[in-house]
C-alpha cells in the first residue's frame, strides 16, 4: 500500500466513523421520540382507569372502573400469573416480570414485548390488595391479593418505522463511506502532487549526482521545510565535495615536490660510480629527509581524515595534566636546540577525545620548537580550559593570521622550511570538534608567535560551561 492509498484510507475511516456516530445518534433520537410518544398515552390511560374513589363513595382502597374504554387494552394479573380481569388483552403474554411486580410490588415499569400478533408497549403498575373493581355503574368486587395492572398499546408500526429508519441510515452510512473514500483519494492525490514533484527532483539528483542542483522550496508548510532541509543537505554535501577535491589537489601539489626530488636523486644514483663519498652521503641524507617529509605528510593527511570520522569517545580529562605530559615529550625535542620550555598551569577539566587532544597540543608545541631560535625559551600556560603557547621566533604577520589554520597553508617566508602545512589545520579540527576556538597572534613577552586553543570546561553534571 503506497502513501497516497494510506492517506485516502485514513481519511475514509475518519469520515466513516463520523458518519456512523451521526447515524447512531439520529437512530437513538428517533427511537426515543417514538417510544416517548407511546408512554404518555399509557400513563394517561392509567389515570383514567385507576380511580382513588368509586362512584358509591369512599372505599377501603383504590378502585378500578372497568367501564372506561382506554387505549388498546388492559388486564389485572395476580401473583400466581392468573388473569383476574382483562379488556382486549386476553392474549397478552404473562411472564415473570409481571408476576414479580404483582407479588412484591415496586415502581411502575414501561417495556416493549413481542407477541405473535406484533410488538406491544406495556405499562405495568403494582396494585395493592383490597383494590375494588367497579363495573356497570356499581361495585363488582374486591381484589383480595396484591396484583399488577398491565396496560398495553400496539407498537408494531413503531418498530417497523424504526427498522425502516435503521435500514435507511445504514444505506446512508455506506454511501457516505464510499463518497468519503472517493474524495479522500482525490484529496490525497491533489495534496501529494508537490511531494511527487519533490520526489522526482530528488531521484534526478540521485541519478545525476549533481549536488549543485536545488529543489524549489515553495511555501512555509511542512513540505517546504522538507525541501529546505534537503537543500541544506545538498549544500553541506557540495561543500564537503569541494573540500575533498581541494584536499586532493593540495595534497597532490605538496607531494609533487618531494617526489620530484626523490626522482632526481634516484636518477643520480644511476651514476653513483661518478660520485665521491661526500656526494653519496649528501645524496643519502637528502633522500632520507625527503622520505621523512613524505611520511609526515601522509601521517598528517591520515590524521585529518581520521578526525572527521573519529570513533573515539570523549571523556572528562584533567587538561593541565595532559598538557604537562605533552610538554615533557616536547622537551626531548627542544633539547636538540637548547630550547627551554616553561610550563605554568592551574587544575582544570575539559570533555574531549584524549588522543585527538594530545595530537593537537603536540602540534602546537612542535610548531613553536620548529620556529624558535636555538637557546631561546617557550612559555606554555594552561588554565580555565585554555592553553597558550608563546615562542621567540619570527612570529606571524597580520596578513597570515587569518590563514594559518587552513590546510596546506604556509606563508611565503616559510615555504622553504620542512613541513606540510597541516599541523595547525589538525589543531583547528580537534578544537572545532570539541566546540572550542583557536587563535593566532603575537607574543608580547617573547616577541614571536602566540598560539592559543580554548575548550569548554566540563562540569560535574556532564554538561559544558562556557569560558569567558
Amino acid at each position: 500500500m503506497n502513501f497516497r492509498t494510506r492517506v485516502a484510507v485514513i481519511a475514509a475511516v475518519v469520515v466513516a466513523i463520523a458518519i456512523v456516530l451521526a447515524c447512531g445518534a439520529a437512530y437513538k433520537g428517533a427511537r426515543d421520540a417514538l417510544v416517548g410518544s407511546a408512554d404518555p398515552s399509557l400513563a394517561q390511560d392509567y389515570k383514567l382507569l385507576f380511580l382513588q374513589q368509586g362512584p358509591g363513595g369512599p372505599t377501603a382502597g383504590p378502585e378500578i372502573d372497568t367501564d372506561v374504554a382506554v387505549g388498546f387494552g388492559w388486564m389485572i394479573v395476580g401473583p400466581t400469573g392468573a388473569n383476574l380481569h382483562s379488556q382486549n388483552a386476553a392474549n397478552v403474554p404473562i411472564d415473570s416480570t409481571i408476576t414479580q411486580l404483582a407479588a412484591h410490588g415496586g415502581p411502575a415499569l414501561f417495556r416493549t414485548v413481542s407477541t405473535p400478533s406484533g410488538a406491544l408497549r406495556e405499562l405495568i403498575v403494582p396494585i395493592p390488595a383490597g383494590t375494588g373493581v367497579h363495573q356497570d355503574g356499581r361495585p363488582y368486587g374486591v381484589i383480595a391479593t396484591s396484583a399488577a395492572l398491565v396496560l398495553v398499546v400496539p407498537f408494531r408500526g413503531t418498530i417497523e418505522r424504526l427498522h425502516s429508519l435503521g435500514l435507511s441510515l445504514l444505506l446512508i452510512a455506506a454511501f457516505g463511506v464510499l463518497v468519503a473514500a472517493l474524495f479522500g483519494w482525490l484529496a490525497a492525490r491533489a495534496a501529494l502532487i508537490p511531494l511527487t514533484e519533490t520526489t522526482r527532483d530528488i531521484e534526478e539528483i540521485a541519478t545525476t549526482l549533481d549536488v549543485s542542483h536545488r529543489v524549489a522550496e515553495g511555501s512555509n508548510d511542512e513540505l517546504g521545510r522538507l525541501r529546505r532541509a534537503f537543500n541544506q543537505l545538498l549544500e553541506e554535501l557540495e561543500i564537503s565535495q569541494d573540500s575533498q577535491r581541494q584536499l586532493i589537489l593540495d595534497a597532490s601539489h605538496e607531494l609533487r615536490t618531494p617526489l620530484t626530488s626523490l626522482r632526481a636523486n634516484a636518477q643520480v644514483l644511476g651514476r653513483i660510480d661518478e660520485l665521491g663519498e661526500d656526494d653519496v652521503a649528501q645524496l643519502s641524507d637528502d633522500m632520507v629527509t625527503q622520505v621523512d617529509e613524505l611520511t609526515r605528510l601522509v601521517g598528517d593527511l591520515t590524521e585529518l581524515t581520521r578526525g572527521e570520522h573519529s570513533v573515539e569517545e570523549a571523556h572528562d580529562l584533567d587538561f593541565d595534566e595532559l598538557v604537562g605530559e605533552c610538554v615533557e615529550i616536547a622537551e626531548t625535542h627542544a633539547r636538540t636546540k637548547q630550547i627551554t620550555i616553561n610550563y605554568i598551569s592551574t587544575p582544570n577539566t575539559v570533555h574531549v577525545k584524549r588522543n585527538r587532544l594530545v595530537r593537537a597540543v603536540g602540534n602546537l608545541l612542535d610548531n613553536a620548537i620548529k620556529f624558535s631560535p636555538e637557546g631561546s625559551a617557550i612559555e606554555v600556560t594552561c588554565e580555565h580550559g585554555t592553553v597558550v603557547v608563546e615562542d621567540g621566533g619570527p612570529g606571524i604577520t597580520e596578513g597570515d593570521r587569518p590563514f594559518v589554520f587552513d590546510r596546506f597553508y604556509r606563508s611565503p617566508r616559510d615555504r622553504g622550511r620542512p613541513g606540510s602545512g597541516l599541523g595547525l589545520a589538525i589543531v583547528a579540527q580537534v578544537v572545532n570538534e570539541a566546540g572550542g576556538t583557536v587563535d593566532a597572534g603575537s607574543s608580547e613577552s617573547l616577541g614571536g608567535a602566540r598560539m592559543s586553543m580554548r575548550l569548554p570546561l566540563a562540569s560535574h553534571n556532564g554538561k559544558f560551561s562556557s569560558v569567558s
